[in-house]
């Protein structure tokens, strides 16, 4: 192997952080093709490729080198890791097992796939999703199910809970690498969890309220409040907590709705019903995908005016991002609701940022964007939308987003360092 594959940082860094990739050694303009592989837990396979050509002086960087093909084109530095495609169909990349990290094996060889010859470098860069000194701390705290991650140091820090969707199960990625950023995060699971309801029946505030007073009585995080993310069924009930519960400050929803949605919801002596749907209304496209955007009935017609969550009783501001792609909801729409609502009520208008050609499912950096998956519930493969290349930067985007929001109104800051090479 006559060339040498260069990675800053080397060997290993934070998934949510980039890499710079560059080969030496090469014969000037020498044409190559550029591989990236890794599997997941489960052993499924994901792969990329890009063909490039080398420099002049026979350096191929590719910061400034534009791919002429493969899993994309054009100058995309990170480009090998969002294009990461599954060996198997509907393969989804998720991380399970925050505390190992992906090993991605990076390979240039000789000439352009699919003529590709001889193997000429060869790395493997480590991505984890602790920083150093991260601690992870499973919590079973009378009845919450959750895990909590906790930055380096004396503390306290900025706390936040973290919710995923439908799916179910405990998802602790987002709030593994969201430590490395100096917050307290509590990824929480609320069904299809331990001794958790396997299906989304009723659902009680109550158990989401244990889980802010467990935030805010634990002596690592800093009060008086907390701040709430949550993604697609998970933002809906991030509407709910901060509608009816104390000690919240700062609502991030990505792709949610506006409506209490899937089950109905109970707080006290209080009831919100379900926004109506119609299965019926689901359609099949091309690839036998379901798209369930239509299935939602309009949270503004007269039947369904109870389902809304009345925002406006919330503490606190919230920060909407929006896939324009989105084949789940009509999360734009949702996001306009919330604006005139709050407005209606003489409250500050929310912060919504569209990202155009974005599906669902809006993942931190440099996660290949999920533009269908098998539902864990449903079995079935449903479309999320996106573009790859848009949604990788808004993923980019959304990520520094979200931290500078919670470090304006959790810390007081006003930004937070950029994760752009």
């Amino acid at each position: 192997m006559a060339a040498r594959v260069i990675l800053r940082p080397a060997d290993r860094c934070r998934w949510d952080e980039p890499v710079r990739i560059a080969v030496r050694g090469l014969a000037p303009g020498q044409p190559v093709t550029l591989r990236a592989s890794l599997r997941d837990e489960k052993g499924a396979l994901f792969r990329a490729h890009a063909r490039y050509q080398a420099d002049a002086d026979g350096l191929l960087d590719l910061e400034r080198a534009p791919a002429l093909g493969g899993s994309f084109v054009g100058v995309e530095p990170m480009g090998l890791l969002w294009a990461l495609e599954p060996e198997k169909p509907l393969d989804r990349l998720v991380k399970r097992d925050v505390q190992t990290p992906f090993a991605v094996e990076l390979e240039v060889l000789d000439g352009h796939e699919p003529d590709a010859g001889r193997l000429l470098g060869r790395a493997v860069h480590e991505r984890d999703f602790l920083r150093p000194g991260v601690r992870r701390e499973p919590v079973r705290a009378g009845r919450v199910r959750a895990t909590l991650f906790l930055p380096p140091g004396a503390g306290p820090f900025p706390g936040i809970i973290d919710l995923f969707g439908s799916g179910g199960g405990l998802c602790e990625y987002r709030a593994s690498l969201l430590a490395g950023h100096g917050f307290a995060v509590l990824a929480l699971a609320y069904f299809r969890f331990e001794d958790l309801p396997d299906f989304l029946d009723d659902m009680h505030l109550e158990y989401f309220e244990e889980a802010v007073d467990f935030m805010l009585q634990h002596p690592k995080v800093k009060g008086p409040n907390v701040g709430l993310l949550g993604f697609s069924k998970g933002g809906d009930l991030c509407l709910s907590m901060a509608s009816f519960l104390k000690g919240i400050t700062a609502t991030v929803l990505i792709n949610s709705c506006v409506s209490n949605t899937v089950a109905p919801l109970h707080y006290k002596d209080m009831l919100i019903p379900s926004l109506g749907s119609d299965p019926g209304r689901c359609t099949i496209n091309e690839s036998g995908f379901l798209r369930f955007v239509d299935v939602w009935d309009n949270p503004l017609e007269e039947p369904n005016h109870l389902s809304i969550i009345p925002l406006e009783r919330a503490q606190g501001p919230f920060l909407f991002l929006v896939g324009m792609d989105d084949h789940s909801w009509k999360s734009g729409f949702y996001a306009q609701i919330a604006s005139e609502r709050l407005q209606a009520h003489g409250k500050d208008r929310p912060q919504i940022i569209y990202y155009s050609g974005t599906g669902h499912c809006i993942e931190p950096p440099y996660f290949p964007p999920c533009r269908v998956s098998v539902h864990t519930v449903l079995g079935q493969a449903v479309l999320h939308g996106g573009e790859p290349q848009a949604q990788s930067r808004a993923q980019v985007d959304a990520w520094q987003q979200i931290q500078t929001f919670f470090q304006k109104h959790l810390n007081g800051k006003k930004s937070v360092p950029s994760s752009k090479i």
